[in-house]
């Protein structure tokens, strides 16, 4: 059974599960592609958030201009894509529907304290410390409900990709 395409932006601060509830949501949707928008960071955001150093608008410009430009490029091809990215400031998610204006948004919300406690449990990755999330924190604008579908992360993955499939009207096929 072929599925209409989608172009979907997996959003959150660190810690809120955005690769591991993309992944899943790829394979849910039969999408070409699942990108973590992590990967898409210059060397010099990488080197500046391995220090503890928070991204700033300047710093997030080009990568989120890279991200716009892969969902332009799926939408052109019809096809479906799957972009984890934090998407913290209103501004970066328009800056992101440029590229498709029919994006559908996941954001993942949690408490301060659980976001924490999977920081902190993450060994060797990039994004450091307390200070950090709460930079990310005081940054995220949370979308309205009619902007995205909001999923705690209390919820399992599962449930949560689950949750999400059925908001696009789309059989959760992968996870029966």
């Amino acid at each position: 059974m072929k599925y209409p395409s989608h172009r979907i932006l997996v959003m959150g601060v660190s810690g809120s599960g955005k690769s591991h509830i993309g992944r899943q949501l790829a394979v849910t949707l039969g999408a070409t592609t699942f990108i973590d928008g992590d990967d898409h960071h210059s060397p010099a955001n990488v080197a500046k958030m391995a220090n503890g150093t928070p991204l700033n608008d300047d710093d997030r410009r080009e990568w989120l201009d890279t991200l716009a430009k892969l969902f332009e490029k799926y939408r052109a091809r019809d096809a479906s894509l799957v972009i984890a990215c934090s998407g913290l400031k209103k501004r970066y998610r328009e800056r992101l529907r440029e590229g498709d204006p029919a994006l559908r948004i996941l954001y993942l919300e949690g408490s301060r304290e659980l976001l924490l406690q999977r920081l902190e449990a993450r060994p060797g990755h990039f994004f450091k410390g307390d200070s950090m999330l709460a930079s990310q924190l005081t940054d995220l604008e949370p979308p309205s409900e009619d902007e995205a579908f909001r999923a705690s992360i209390i919820l399992s993955p599962k449930e949560i990709v689950k949750q999400f499939a059925a908001s696009l009207a789309i059989p959760s096929r992968s996870l029966s």
